[in-house]
């Protein structure tokens, strides 16, 4: 017997639903319907929401006890690491002693031991090395950069997430030649869904749009919109698009089939590549929860429908990046 959501109904018996078979150029248009002034206000909205100064920085299952993980954050070299109990500690990434790259260090009894000369680095730091404060969420690991100068918070802003227990959850790393802005402003035009990626996408309708003046309350994106499953087959929800802090937009299903699962997309500076222009990495969260009883088994398959989920982010970012690389060469003149 199928199981409930939160307000005790039962999800449809068969969530997916043959679609018509329409060609791409015979969409309907949504080209009237883009008002840039719309998008612009949401973002000037969205950059003014304070951060706390985290950054989202990998996949929890990334940063690993037996080797550390080296990564950039404001220009800054950085390098992350689990000590023996599991905890992680984060910090810069040079050696305080001769500059050498601690990402290119091991780990040893939860210490990490730089390979030119074998300075050893106990977590609560030392020789002039200092840790910053970091977080674990159990999906995505996050670094406090104090210099981005906003007003520190004890924790990065995190939206409701699926009970880790009913859900399942994949992660993405993809870095762009863009800054943080044009990443969220991407995800604010979900107008282009099914014109952009048809291989996903169809039958797409923006249901209510915020308005250049709106409030807390109404500053949202609501869409109606179908997942293609196959060449006929598609599978129709409700999406709510929000942003929570400056750089990072939620999409979460309200109505459908996966109702309550999330896609956190989050914009993380690196700063500038040899180039001189700033590389931007997008790290995504796709939490997905169900209340069909298959989803269990789909999450004792996790190894093998991670990947799945991941290769479906992927495809997407590879077209969303084009976007967001063409919108910082325009906006710069750097194109």
């Amino acid at each position: 017997m199928a199981g409930r959501d939160d307000q005790g109904r039962r999800p449809a018996r068969w969530p997916v639903r043959p679609r018509p078979r329409t060609r791409w150029a015979e969409q309907e248009p949504t080209v009237g319907q883009v008002d840039a002034a719309v998008i612009e206000a949401a973002l000037k909205r969205t950059r003014a929401r304070p951060s706390g100064n985290w950054f989202a920085i990998a996949a929890s299952r990334d940063v690993r006890a037996d080797r550390p993980w080296g990564f950039h954050v404001l220009g800054r070299e950085l390098v992350a690491w689990r000590d023996g109990a599991g905890a992680v500690t984060a910090g810069p990434g040079a050696c305080p002693h001769l500059g050498a790259p601690l990402a290119h260090g091991r780990i040893v009894c939860g210490d990490l031991v730089c390979r030119w000369h074998g300075l050893r680095l106990p977590p609560g730091g030392g020789a002039g090395w200092r840790p910053l404060p970091c977080h674990d969420d159990g999906v995505l690991t996050w670094v406090r950069l104090d210099q981005a100068g906003e007003e520190p918070s004890p924790l990065p802003v995190l939206p409701a997430r699926p009970r880790p227990a009913r859900s399942l959850h994949a992660v993405i790393r993809a870095v762009g030649v863009c800054e943080p802005e044009d990443v969220v402003a991407n995800r604010l035009d979900p107008w282009h869904g099914a014109w952009f990626h048809p291989y996903s996408f169809t039958r797409l309708r923006v249901t209510h749009a915020p308005a250049v003046g709106a409030g807390e309350a109404e500053d949202r994106f609501l869409v109606e919109v179908t997942y293609r499953v196959g060449p006929r087959l598609g599978v129709p929800v409700l999406a709510e698009f929000t942003c929570p802090e400056p750089r990072t937009v939620v999409m979460r299903i309200m109505e459908g089939e996966g109702a309550g699962s999330v896609v956190e997309t989050h914009a993380t500076p690196l700063g500038p590549g040899r180039d001189g222009r700033p590389r931007t990495a997008v790290i995504e969260a796709t939490i997905a929860t169900s209340e069909r009883l298959g989803f269990a088994v789909a999450r004792l398959a996790a190894p093998v429908v991670r990947p799945m989920m991941r290769r479906a982010a992927t495809r997407l970012w590879r077209d969303d990046l084009a976007y967001a690389e063409r919108r910082y060469a325009l906006r710069t003149g750097t194109s």
